[in-house]
């Protein structure tokens, strides 16, 4: 199984990293590309493009400037130990042994505006680049365009020696719209099982965006820590108080619930 992850805004490079042997990025011509168009804006284009504050967009514009194709211990950090969101304090990747980094190496994937996709212990430069965002560039008005249909491509070569080939979705819809436009798609080879999480407020199951988020790293940590390796055993996450709704369950979409 193949675990798809979205990235998060909030990073960390101020942490040091003990990471052994970082990886490099797959697709950096592509980044370098994006970057390339990216750097040649202004702040107050950046903050206009993205909706960010105008120090927001300053800090990201000179992230541009220097962002390199030469990734070095100063100017990058592995992307799973740099994501500091919601997500990625569920999963808290710090704590992991390197056996568990090294099978998250094998098993997970972080999508990237920037970056396409990232392994955990891939090196990642500071950025701001959502996959949403409507970056005209030589393929079309938008990333989706700009990636196409590359990464899904990507991920299925990934899976041709798996003995489960089943893509299990812990990434956002803008995200995951990045390998499979719509739901019937066939970019895909293998199936797609997302997972979702809800949890019990003003009398009725709901999707709480920051608990669902965090839910997302927790099932990507039970699924690193267990070294799960098909969908049957991703039914007995019980993390943080959550279980299998076998109810509002099926085999593409799997439904857990928690009253706090």
């Amino acid at each position: 199984m193949l675990f798809v992850l979205s990235p998060a805004k909030s990073l960390d490079y101020e942490t040091p990293s003990s990471v052994a042997q970082p990886t490099t990025p797959q697709f950096v011509a592509q980044s370098a590309e994006l970057i390339d168009i990216l750097k040649i804006r202004s702040p107050a284009e950046i903050a206009e493009l993205m909706d960010l504050s105008d120090p927001l967009a300053a800090l990201n514009v000179a992230r541009y400037g220097v962002w390199s194709q030469r990734f070095t211990d100063s100017n990058s950090k592995p992307a799973v130990l740099a994501f500091n969101g919601d997500v990625y304090e569920g999963l808290d990747a710090a704590s992991l042994g390197e056996a568990d980094l090294q099978w998250a190496q094998q098993h997970l994937l972080i999508l990237s505006g920037l970056y396409g996709v990232l392994r955990p212990l891939d090196r990642m430069q500071p950025y701001r680049l959502e996959m949403g965002t409507a970056l005209d560039n030589a393929r079309g008005k938008n990333l989706y365009a700009f990636w196409g249909d590359t990464l899904a491509r990507h991920i299925n070569e990934r899976l041709q020696s798996d003995a489960s080939p089943v893509i299990v979705n812990l990434a956002s819809q803008e995200y995951f719209k990045a390998v499979r436009p719509t739901a019937g798609n066939r970019w895909l080879n293998a199936p797609v099982v997302e997972c979702v999480f809800e949890d019990w407020k003003a009398g009725k199951y709901k999707i709480i965006s920051f608990h669902a988020k965090r839910a997302r790293g927790l099932m990507a940590r039970y699924s690193i820590t267990h070294r799960l390796t098909t969908p049957q055993q991703l039914r007995a996450f019980d993390s943080e108080g959550y279980g299998l709704a076998a109810e509002a369950s099926d085999e593409q979409r799997l439904v857990f619930r928690r009253k706090l």
